[in-house]
């Protein structure tokens, strides 16, 4: 059900060519995520006292797990310990109100999909139940009216766990062993103070240094 990393890799590498069979929405969402560095954030999204600012502390656990689930702590660390589902909530947070609407009702569909099968939310089911659910809506074949939403959720969190993943400092230095140069050559950054972003001068725009404050 996991993603390997060399298939995180790719899709994350091909872009805008792997958003060609996706929903708008999705597509915005995923391009809105790839300017939201998540290293550039980190300093933000690892405080103490971080607490989301568009999901409910049920709907964060729910995208923790789903992000686990995507991408597990195996001889390296997952998404959990990369903070995803922080990441997650920023760009949902700056996101246009469909994408951030669309998201939020696919997160719905998840836990009504796990109460119809299993009687329990997502995140309470049993890992064998949460892996079924998610092969399910993981498949490519055309989806029935009933199952559309989850499909193209699960799109979404895929990708947007990826982007997450794969831009933090967990991602980049344990797992890919990069100082984050790879990745900040095709990704602008967030230029948001609230993420960690520099404050700039006034009457200046934010125009981050690819990789500059990556360390910092």
């Amino acid at each position: 059900m996991s993603l390997s990393r060399r298939e995180a890799l790719l899709k994350l590498g091909m872009g805008g060519v792997a958003m060609a069979a996706v929903p708008s929405w999705v597509e915005a969402l995923t391009e809105h995520a790839q300017s939201h560095v998540h290293a550039v954030q980190a300093p933000a999204l690892a405080a103490v006292d971080w607490k989301p600012k568009v999901l409910s502390a049920d709907q964060d656990a729910t995208v923790t797990v789903l992000s686990e689930l995507i991408i597990p702590a195996t001889e390296t660390p997952g998404a959990k310990a990369a903070l995803v589902n922080r990441f997650i909530d920023a760009v949902l947070e700056d996101a246009d109100e469909n994408g951030r609407k669309e998201f939020l009702r696919g997160l719905s569909w998840v836990d009504l999909k796990s109460k119809e099968l299993y009687g329990a939310d997502f995140r309470s089911a049993t890992p064998a139940q949460q892996t079924e659910l998610l092969t399910a809506i993981s498949d490519d074949k055309p989806a029935t009216s009933a199952d559309l939403m989850g499909r193209e959720f699960f799109k979404a969190i895929k990708s947007l766990t990826i982007t997450g993943y794969y831009t933090s400092e967990v991602g980049m230095k344990e797992e890919l062993g990069d100082d984050g140069q790879v990745f900040f050559a095709e990704f602008k950054g967030c230029d948001h103070p609230e993420h960690g972003a520099p404050v700039p001068a006034k009457g200046k725009k934010a125009t981050p240094k690819a990789g500059a404050t990556a360390r910092g």
